[in-house]
Formats: C-alpha cells, structure tokens, sequence
C-alpha cells in the first residue's frame, strides 16, 4: 500500500504529456486491462516479473516486501492460464505493494476483490499455472507493445494506465 495516498488523475496526466515523444519518458498502456483489485486506484516503482504460464517468480515477488511498488507482470498475454489468485493477492498486500498489473490472466475474483491492492489483468480463468519454466525478475519488459522498464513508475486510475520514467507526483 502507498504510505500516503495522493490525488491523481491519469487524464490530467496525459493532458500534460500529450506531446511527449511516444515510447519514451511517457507512456500508455493500451485500453485491455480489466481492475480485479480491491482498489481501483494505485501508483508507485515499477518491478518487473517476466514468465510464462508459471507463476513462481510472481510469487517469489509478492511474498517479498513491496515498499509500495507495482508488480508488473508480463504473462506474453497468455490468456490459457492464471498468474495471480486470492492467496498471491493477499500475500502481496500484506507484504506492502501498491498493485500488481498482468499481461495475462487471474482467478479467484472474490478473494482479488477482497485484498486492498490494485490489480489489472487481461482477463479470469480458473485455470491454474504449471510450474515448469521458471521466469526473470526485475528485466525490461514489453507489456502490450509499450517498453516498461524496472524503477519506472505506474499510475493506474479508472480511466487507464500511464507509465512515467520519472514520478509524476510531487514528493512529500
């Protein structure tokens, strides 16, 4: 969880960054993402996860302290399995992150609901991961064609997601 909540808008956001040059210091995320979370609302350092119908590395993270990061998961879209359920959502809350963003699946939606973490994901299936092909943590990623790299920073709202090199909130 974020230590202290700000307002923020990922409207106003691209309001101020709309001529930034694409795929650089500013970047949106592409408008597939669904909030399966108990906050619809989240920011914070982005940490990367890369793996593929196994979620070892993703639970290896969550059961990690988080220190009001985002988990960013990039599941190559896999839409045949689930990366993230209740138990890996409540461990990731109890463990401080902010959020946790899938390019992939998820299951378990009354226990995601339940946990207060953000949590956007392509889409649920009740399938289980296999644990076979361990994954990288903390690597450049492609998460729907947009670069996302370690100690970027994520702000995700009802209106999307943005992806800023820098924090776009002032500290304090």
């Amino acid at each position: 969880m974020n230590p202290s909540p700000i307002a923020f808008s990922t409207c106003d956001f691209c309001d101020e960054h709309k001529s930034a040059p694409p795929q650089q210091e500013f970047r949106v995320l592409p408008p597939v993402f669904h909030s399966y979370g108990g906050r619809s609302r989240f920011y914070g350092p982005v940490r990367t996860v890369k793996c593929h119908e196994d979620n070892s590395p993703v639970k290896a993270a969550v059961e990690s302290p988080g220190h009001g990061a985002v988990l960013v998961v990039d599941g190559g879209a896999s839409l045949r399995r689930a990366l993230v359920g209740g138990n890996l959502a409540a461990a990731a809350e109890r463990n401080g992150w902010a959020g946790l963003v899938v390019d992939g699946c998820v299951r378990d939606l009354a226990e995601l609901q339940a946990a207060s973490v953000g949590i956007r994901a392509l889409g649920l299936i009740p399938l289980p991961t296999n644990r076979t092909t361990p994954g990288q943590t903390d690597v450049p990623v492609l998460i729907q064609g947009v670069p996302v790299v370690p100690g970027d920073w994520l702000y995700a709202d009802e209106d999307g997601i943005v992806i800023s090199r820098q924090p776009l909130h002032a500290a304090g």
